[in-house]
Parts: structure tokens; C-alpha cells; sequence
């Protein structure tokens, strides 16, 4: 595997943190800059809009940007983002940098997915794409405890100086290792790069629908009901994760000290969610998906219900986290495969309503803190959306069943 794979998983891992870390954060920022907790809640939101927005531009735009200088410009422009968010003393400036950070992580992901596979042969794609995004889990299980106890010792802007330290080695790595060529498009463009690439890269340009095509394959009723239940599960996820430091300190009575442990907890329980996942999705990705969201859904009840016991709390937490990501992961593959005409815009669908979510969930949660319903009403808020969930995951499997069935017959024959 090149090193530059390895350097694209090192920064994807630095852009994850950032989006997550908020989450055992969000006390000592509304502290800090004097605003409610729901305020500060909502700079997880503002970052969401920003992937969202910028996951299918960024893709679009990227189609013909060389591979190193898009990197560069969208990892400087997330540094430079963080570095102004840490010295910023007010609310308005930090939320304008999580919007202008997350565009450029969007950007990065749009160019790093395709670096990768570039730079490896054709039985080496799965494996570079997982070390890619295997970033965002490790973000999951190191990045973000580590930001929150940052936060809780040296104050809430040493945690984002860390992500800006961490991404800098990304940065000078990206120059010497990763090569400058184009990703192929379907109007083959002229690529930059050894022979050999170029001869590679213009054999798939050859074989890419145009954005028209690709995009055509995303308005398909089954596709955009599986966009919409992603996106509800994941506001779900990401509702309950926002608030779970105040809901573990203030009505569970755990320490603030017990705070990076349960963040932790739950990116532990994010790996083997995907791990498990990858190993089971391929086959029997439907059942995986119907029983991940029921578990789900009957998960955070039962964490509304028990949040004042330590241990239900701790254990949840670990279930959830394992149950959110692997049931995501196999909806994003699932969208691959429904929407096999586009393979440059799929994924960037995909994120996008992964971070829809992400953006409504805080938001949702944060509207129940501020009617006086307590800190567990994040959490019957996700419960709530899991059963939308369930409902639009009926409605896809009753859109075309019988398109469904012959797929399934053409893959197995």
C-alpha cells in the first residue's frame, strides 16, 4: 500500500476529530463564549451543512482539479479554519470557521477517495478506500476522547490547535507523495501523471456516465427513500451523541473525568460496528439494515429511560455506537448499489445525507433542552426519528420490489 494512502487516512483522521470532538466540548465553549448549550450544540449542525453543501460541489468541481493541488488548498484551507477558531473570543466567528471547515473536509474527501484507488492496482481499491475512511473510526475511538480531555484540562481551544498540529504533517506529506494527475472524467481530459496512469486513468474516463447520467441515476424513488432514511438515522446518532456530556454529567451523575471514557466507549463500539458490518453486509446487507435501525430505535428508549443508571448508561452507550455505524455503513453500500450508474456523485449523495442528519439531529435536540424537557430529550428525539426511519425503510421496500428481485437474481446468476 503507498504511503500516500496512509497520509490521506492521517489527515481524513484529523478532519474526523474535528467534526466529532464537539460532543464533549460543548459545556466549556458555551462557558467560554457566554451562549446556551443548544447554541453551542448547534456548531456540530454548522459543520453538518457545510459537508452537505459541499460534498456534491466539491465532488462536481473535482471531476477535472489535479489531485495534489486540490488537497493542499482544501487541507490548508481546514487548518487555517481551525486556527482562526481557536483564537476567535466570539460565537458568530466560530460558527462561520465549522462551516468553512467543513466545506473544505468535504473537498478533501471528494479528491482523497479517488487519489487513492488511483494509486493502487485494481484488486488494491477496497483496501485503500478502507484505509481512507478508516480514518473517521479512529477518530471515533482516539481523536475525540482525546479532544474532549484536551478540552476539559487545557480549555476547549487546545483541542482545535491539536487538529490544526495534527493535519500539518498531512500537508507536507500530501507534497512529496501524492501525485499530481487528474481524476479521469467522461469528457477525457488530458491527465498528468507517469504513462502509465495516464494510460489507466483514460481507460476509465472512457467508462464514467456524465454528471447528466450520474445524476439521473440518483433521482430514482428507491435511491432518494434511502438517502432520506440515512438521514434520519444519523440524526438520531448524531441527536443523543451531541449531548451525551451533559446528559452523563448532569443526569446520570457521572464526573467529567468519565467523559473522554465514554466517548471512547462509543468509538470502540463504532469499529466493531463496521467491522462486523464489512464481514455480513455483502450478503445479507437487507436483514442487516431492518434489524440494525429496530435495535437502534429500541437502544435509545432504553437509554431515555435508564440515563440515571451508570451502568445502562456505559453499556448503551457502547451498543449505540456499535449498532449507528454498522447499520451506516451497510446504508452507504447500499446506495452503491442502487445507484450503480453514478459512481463519481453516489458517494457524495451519500455524505451528504449522512451530514443532513448530523446537522438536524443537534439542532432537533437542542430545541427540547431549550423548551425545558430536560438533557434526556435528545435522546427520545432520536428514538422518534428512528421510528420515521423504520417507516421510510417500509415505504423503500415497498417502492419496486419486484426491480429489487431481478437485481438480486442478474448479482447472484
Amino acid at each position: 500500500m503507498p504511503f500516500a494512502v496512509y497520509v490521506l487516512g492521517l489527515a481524513v483522521f484529523a478532519q474526523g476529530t474535528s467534526e466529532f470532538m464537539l460532543s464533549g466540548l460543548v459545556s466549556g465553549i458555551a462557558a467560554d463564549l457566554h451562549v446556551s448549550i443548544p447554541d453551542a450544540g448547534l456548531l456540530t449542525s454548522a459543520f453538518a451543512v457545510g459537508m452537505v453543501i459541499g460534498a456534491p460541489l466539491m465532488a462536481l468541481f473535482s471531476r477535472k482539479w489535479p489531485r495534489r493541488r486540490a488537497l493542499l488548498i482544501f487541507l490548508t484551507a481546514f487548518v487555517a479554519a481551525h486556527v482562526v477558531g481557536a483564537l476567535t473570543p466570539g460565537y458568530e466567528v466560530l460558527l462561520a470557521t465549522r462551516i468553512v471547515g467543513a466545506l473544505a473536509n468535504a473537498g478533501f474527501w471528494a479528491v482523497a477517495l479517488v487519489a487513492a484507488i488511483s494509486m493502487v492496482e485494481p484488486a488494491a481499491r477496497a483496501r485503500a478506500t478502507s484505509v481512507v475512511v478508516g480514518g473517521v473510526t479512529v477518530a471515533c475511538v482516539v481523536g475525540v476522547p482525546a479532544g474532549a480531555l484536551l478540552g476539559e484540562h487545557l480549555g476547549w481551544r487546545a483541542a482545535f490547535w491539536a487538529v490544526a498540529a495534527v493535519s500539518l504533517p498531512a500537508l507536507v506529506a500530501i507534497v512529496t507523495s501524492v501525485p499530481d494527475g487528474r481524476p479521469a472524467t467522461s469528457d477525457g481530459d488530458a491527465l498528468e501523471g507517469s504513462k502509465a496512469s495516464e494510460e489507466s486513468q483514460a481507460s476509465d474516463a472512457s467508462e464514467n456516465p456524465s454528471v447528466r447520467e450520474e445524476l439521473r441515476s440518483l433521482t430514482g424513488r428507491r435511491v432518494l427513500l434511502t438517502l432520506l432514511t440515512m438521514a434520519l438515522v444519523q440524526g438520531a446518532t448524531f441527536c443523543a451523541f451531541s449531548y451525551l456530556e451533559p446528559l452523563a454529567t448532569r443526569v446520570t451523575g457521572l464526573g467529567a473525568g468519565w467523559v473522554p471514557a465514554l466517548l471512547a466507549l462509543f468509538g470502540v463500539g463504532s469499529l466493531v460496528g463496521v467491522t462486523l458490518s464489512g464481514r455480513v453486509a455483502d450478503a445479507r446487507r437487507s436483514t442487516l439494515v431492518v434489524a440494525g435501525m429496530a435495535s437502534l430505535a429500541l437502544g435509545w428508549i432504553a437509554l431515555a429511560l435508564s440515563a440515571v443508571s451508570p451502568v445502562a448508561t456505559i453499556t448503551l452507550v457502547f451498543v449505540q455506537g456499535m449498532l449507528a455505524f454498522g447499520t451506516g455503513s451497510a446504508m452507504i453500500s447500499q446506495v452503491f448499489q442502487l445507484a450503480s450508474g453514478a459512481p463519481t456523485l453516489a458517494g457524495s449523495f451519500a455524505t451528504a445525507a449522512f451530514n443532513i442528519g448530523a446537522a438536524a439531529g443537534p439542532w432537533l435536540g437542542g430545541l427540547t433542552i431549550d423548551a425545558g424537557l430536560g438533557f434526556r430529550s435528545p435522546v427520545w428525539v432520536s428514538a422518534a426519528l428512528m421510528a420515521l426511519a423504520l417507516t421510510t425503510a417500509a415505504a423503500t421496500r415497498l417502492a419496486c420490489p419486484l426491480s429489487l428481485t431481478k437485481a438480486t437474481v442478474v448479482m447472484k446468476s
